[in-house]
């Protein structure tokens, strides 16, 4: 016997009940064309761009995975550039400017019902939205001036932060805040795992002999600037200044690892010390100095080390006490007289004088530290055979300069010694040209 056909209709109706329920239009197909023609049909129209939204789309496009960031991978990635096209627009307010009431406008105003109204179009309202997208997206800063940059380019470290906020009456009008340091710090902690936050170390001042350093810590940069710059109005030492443009004397200092030396100079000689050094310097008012920095270059062991130098400087009158002699200063000014600048309240006599005694000013200034002084090494070129022709052929001229500028001095012109006994040992000059074309008109 042949086995009886399966019966398409009742097994299709089954599996379209099971999956998508009854379908009371589409029954009992004539053919097995129409059945399969109803299965090709019940699909469902999705795919991968309508299930994740644009953002997610763009990170596949323009990121890294994490692997590459890890590699370095991700430095060169083309960054997305898009302009919310729907920024600026309202609903229910467009080119017809109609007032609709429960979408652009209450229905009840006060105790009066607003009523659809047509006002007048706005023939700005497209140029509004241009300008308003075209600020969207990378925007360029400004280009600072070379004042306004900092130590490097344009990073923080050496820009100034302007005066500090005001606490209650008092306000920082004329002080100046100038940045330090900036720099992420990581943390690891037990519950939130690896915390990161940015430090910023300030120091203000008002260029008069006030001043002060502290340090802010937060989550962004511009609160820890701010936290910074706060906290160091509140730490402000006064610093003694000689007639208002330099140190008030020769001085050494030292915190931790970083040691420091620091002269004394007349007005003109400017500041010719460490960047962090001379950023302190303009804050508090000082405009002449030289400082030399050995050992850590660490920016808060030289800004802690200078300000404990500033802080600890002693007056003459102090100085004359705490010797028991008098402090005499001897100057290229004053063509080297001595002036006497301090003198003690009792003076010690020569008998009292120890051998082992620090007479010297700049010594007693480092407490007996002496400065690394290091080896000059000849130039390359003085080993040369070359060199020593030329150091005999310019024997006979070694000493030229210095002795036209005595005979000058003395005679008034260069001349010999035997110019007495012979006149035309004297120095031979050409006419002037006016003398020249006189004669020659003559």
């Amino acid at each position: 016997m042949a086995k009886p056909l399966l019966d398409v209709t009742k097994i299709f109706q089954k599996l379209s009940i099971r999956k998508y329920g009854p379908a009371p239009l589409l029954t009992r197909p004539d053919t097995l064309a129409q059945a399969r023609l109803l299965t090709t049909s019940a699909v469902l129209n999705t795919n991968f761009f309508n299930k994740l939204p644009a953002s997610h789309l763009w990170e596949s496009i323009t990121t890294v995975s994490n692997a590459g960031k890890k590699r370095g991978r991700a430095k060169t990635v083309s960054k997305k550039n898009i302009k919310d096209l729907n920024k600026g627009q309202i609903i229910g307010v467009g080119k017809a400017n109609i007032v609709w009431p429960g979408l652009s406008a209450p229905i009840i105003r006060g105790k009066e019902l607003v009523e659809q109204v047509q006002l007048p179009e706005d023939p700005d309202r497209e140029q509004k939205l241009i300008a308003l997208r075209n600020t969207m997206g990378f925007r360029k800063f400004a280009k600072l001036t070379p004042l306004e940059r900092g130590w490097s380019g344009s990073k923080m470290p050496g820009r100034s932060l302007g005066p500090p906020d005001p606490i209650g009456d008092e306000t920082f009008t004329d002080f100046d805040t100038r940045v330090l340091a900036l720099k992420t710090i990581v943390i690891m902690k037990g519950n939130f795992g690896r915390k990161r936050r940015l430090s910023a170390f300030v120091v203000t001042g008002n260029k008069q002999g006030l001043g002060g350093f502290a340090m802010g810590k937060a989550l962004e940069g511009r609160v820890a600037l701010r936290k910074a710059k706060n906290r160091s109005a509140q730490k402000l030492m006064h610093i003694r200044l000689f007639e208002n443009h330099t140190v008030c004397h020769n001085f050494f200092t030292q915190f931790g690892a970083t040691k420091i030396y620091v002269w004394q100079k007349p007005e003109g000689y400017g500041l010719r010390c460490h960047r962090a050094i001379k950023t302190i310097c303009e804050v508090i008012g000082i405009k002449n100095l030289y400082a030399k920095v050995e050992g850590s270059t660490n920016v808060n062991c030289v800004v802690k080390a200078f300000f404990l130098g500033l802080i600890r400087q002693k007056s003459p009158e102090e100085m004359a006490e705490e010797k028991g002699l008098h402090l005499v200063q001897f100057c290229k000014e004053n063509n080297y007289f001595p002036k006497v600048v301090a003198s003690p309240s009792e003076c010690k006599k020569a008998e009292d004088i120890s051998k082992d005694e620090i007479l010297d000013f700049n010594r007693y200034c480092f407490q007996g530290k002496v400065i690394l002084q290091k080896k000059k090494y000849a130039p390359f070129y003085t080993k040369l055979p070359s060199y020593y022709t030329y150091v005999v052929k310019q024997e006979k001229l070694r000493n030229q300069p210095e002795v036209r500028k005595n005979l000058i001095a003395e005679y008034g012109e260069v001349r010999s010694f035997l110019a007495d006994k012979h006149p035309e040992c004297k120095q031979t000059r050409p006419p002037k040209k006016e003398q020249q074309t006189e004669d020659e008109v003559e």
